[in-house]
């Protein structure tokens, strides 16, 4: 005869397959309660390590940055860029790609200017883009400590 809580009120070594009992796993001891809780607690204090040590390496101040600090159109193709470079190591040098942008949003000339390290964390430059199309503004894309080989004045 079965009991109302889905045993078989024989004793039985095997588990219920219904009822209550079936349903709600046995009360776990102190000792695996304990474990669970500090391995979750580990986990969660790794994980907000982790987030923290990606935050810091993706928001952080950067090395180098450029700034366009105006532009003038000089011609159907061509567009001066004015901008400025502050670095954290000014004996350093560093590249900046500075572009030129038609009415439509369309990059239509580009150019890469090596800037040579110096005495001064922050420097102003100024280049001249060619395009393809008209342009309407003139910026900067980008700037890396990072200098390409080919950017380098020392030829062997």
């Amino acid at each position: 005869m079965n009991s109302s809580d889905g045993g078989t009120g024989t004793g039985d070594a095997e588990p219920p397959r219904s009822g209550p009992r079936a349903t709600y796993p046995a009360a776990q001891s102190a000792r695996s309660r304990r474990y669970w809780f500090i391995a979750l607690s580990v986990l969660v204090v790794a994980a907000g390590v982790g987030l923290a040590i990606l935050g810091y390496s993706r928001f952080a101040t950067p090395d180098v940055s450029g700034e366009a600090t105006g532009y003038d159109l000089i011609d159907e193709s061509t567009v001066a860029v004015q901008f400025t470079v502050t670095r954290a190591d000014p004996g350093s040098p560093v590249a900046c790609v500075v572009r030129g942008r038609s009415i439509d949003g369309d990059e239509t000339g580009r150019r890469e200017i090596l800037i040579p390290g110096g005495t001064q964390t922050q420097v102003g430059m100024r280049t001249e883009v060619t395009t393809s199309k008209p342009p309407v503004i003139g910026e900067v894309f980008g700037c890396t400590a990072d200098v390409p080989a080919y950017l380098t004045d020392s030829t062997p």
